[in-house]
């Protein structure tokens, strides 16, 4: 499937790309234009002839049908016989949408309108705490039901209007500890967000946010509120059903921000933001249904993560967002394209042979810059980089730092494709009278190799809408390359063995099992760690 672009690879790689550059229309050309959004990826090696072999793997692997078998409602997710329909959840047509001959869109109008309203109830006072108006709300998750709410409240800081909201995840109690220490129980509302209800990391952190609630609060489950499809699960904690927010099993725990696991979200940003977030992402899906592949922004996003990892063999994707709000989008990132695309096996179960998705890693810019950039630039292995940025910034006062962020984003692409020769260095220092001798003897620690790529994904502002079209934008490029590595995006296996041994560990730890069947390592670590707690 990709040999033809391997031998192009091969052929072009020792090209500069500030050569393509000769052609003066290679910057439009190579960039993808949509409103509020643009997305430039003319600092890559990627030209006519690479894009046209690119664009034909979207035809091969037959793009184009599983799209339309999603929004159609289809089961993709055959390892667990599922459709998938989070798009469903930000549908602002009036398109019906099917699930096993369902359609699904009126319970889900019925799931926001409800959202809605309590949100509403919140934010006039109508639903209050034993001490009064919620002033405080703590969202109990995990994975998606955490990574999700957690980025985008953090992105969208500049419109908050409702409590504070916290995120609990880590079963490490000093993470609930250190988030409860500072809250009024009183005045607190908690959001325990799991599909099932069972989630050992989830349910162990709810249990102990009731018990410190019930030390102020008499009937501390009035404070609480469910995002799960499990109806007993909810009541045998005692929460009522009409504080139960359910969500179908189409929708996968890293998709799910769009609905009730975007409640938290919600309540900080209120009703009129959250559905302009929505709206935001239904016109990324409406544009990646109907643009042409080559002016489609997931699918060129997608085909560039394509020839970097499993052409180029870069194998590590940093993004890069020149935006403190949107700090919690590489974690974000990692979950949502690693969790996908992190698989060995293809849709029928056969081992592959290419590698599969690509390690995500990276932090907001400037800071970056003074942490990892000298391995990007300078170091030894490529890092194809994703920069991210605003036009402006949420805060008018301080649109002189927006500009000096802007300048910083723009420079490290710049550099990253340029980069330094010997001679120029030398030049330079020369120029700045530098000695000889100093100049022979550090003038090679001053090279930048250069020739590295990136893409830029330039936004007006960081709002409501355009963070809902940068999310389903992240969402369809994970889909396309999935289906070009023929694997299942919608399923996470990888995560059941570590659980079932966790479960195992603990009755061990709990002394209720014996370690025998451990091997050596193990045993030896749980005799170490008994060790230190006896001490």
């Amino acid at each position: 499937m990709f040999k033809k672009l391997e031998r192009l690879w091969k052929e072009k790689s020792s090209r500069s790309i500030i050569s393509l550059f000769d052609d003066p229309k290679r910057a439009m050309d190579f960039s993808v234009d949509l409103g509020d959004l643009f997305f430039d990826y003319s600092k890559t090696q990627i030209d006519d002839e690479c894009r046209a072999e690119l664009l034909k793997l979207v035809e091969l692997q037959r793009v184009e049908k599983f799209k339309n078998a999603m929004f159609s409602g289809d089961k993709i997710n055959r390892t667990e016989d599922r459709s998938v329909l989070h798009m469903a959840l930000r549908n602002k047509s009036e398109t019906k949408i099917f699930s096993d001959g369902e359609n699904v869109m009126p319970k889900i109008f019925d799931t926001i309108e409800k959202m809605r309203v309590f949100t509403k109830s919140i934010q006039e006072g109508k639903f209050n705490g034993l001490g009064g108006p919620i002033t405080d709300v703590v969202n109990i998750g995990i994975g998606g039901s955490d990574l999700g709410p957690l980025m985008a409240t953090s992105a969208l800081a500049a419109y908050h209007s409702g409590p504070e909201c916290h995120f609990v995840s880590n079963v490490d109690g000093a993470q609930i500890h250190d988030i409860l220490k500072n809250l009024n129980p009183k005045t607190t509302l908690i959001i325990v967000a799991s599909k099932t209800f069972t989630t050992t990391e989830t349910m162990t952190n709810a249990r102990t946010a009731l018990s410190w609630m019930s030390r102020e609060v008499p009937n501390p489950t009035n404070q609480f509120v469910a995002v799960s499809n499990s109806v007993s699960n909810t009541k045998a904690f005692g929460i009522p059903k009409d504080r139960v927010f359910d969500f179908a099993d189409w929708v996968g725990g890293r998709y799910s921000i769009w609905g009730p696991i975007g409640l938290s979200l919600m309540l900080a940003i209120g009703v009129k933001n959250f559905d302009e977030f929505l709206e935001g992402a239904f016109e990324m899906d409406q544009h990646f249904m109907e643009a042409p592949a080559e002016r489609n922004m997931p699918i060129m996003l997608a085909l560039v993560g394509i020839w970097h990892n499993q052409i180029c063999g870069y194998h590590t994707r940093a993004v890069l967002p020149y935006e403190q709000r949107l700090s919690k989008l590489p974690a974000y990132l990692q979950q949502l394209e690693m969790e996908s695309n992190g698989k060995n096996v293809s849709m029928e179960g056969k081992k592959l042979n290419y590698d599969t998705g690509p390690i995500v890693w990276g932090e907001p810019g400037t800071n970056g810059q003074h942490a990892f950039f000298q391995l990007i630039h300078q170091g030894t292995r490529i890092v194809p980089c994703e920069f991210l940025v605003g036009a402006m910034g949420n805060e008018s006062y301080l649109a002189k730092h927006h500009d000096i962020l802007i300048a910083n984003c723009l420079a490290q692409s710049e550099a990253l494709m340029l980069g330094l020769s010997l001679s120029e260095v030398i030049e330079r220092m020369a120029q700045n009278e530098e000695n000889k001798q100093e100049l022979e003897a550090i003038a090679s620690h001053r090279v930048f190799p250069g020739n590295r790529p990136s893409t830029t994904l330039v936004y007006s502002k960081l709002n409501p809408s355009t963070l809902g079209k940068i999310i389903a934008l992240y969402e369809h490029r994970v889909f396309v390359e999935g289906i070009i590595l023929g694997i299942n995006s919608f399923d996470q296996w990888g995560v059941e063995l570590g659980k079932v041994l966790a479960e195992e560990l603990t009755q061990i730890i709990a002394g209720k099992k014996s370690a025998a069947t451990k091997d050596g390592s193990t045993k030896m670590l749980l005799a170490r760690i008994g060790t230190y707690k006896k001490a």
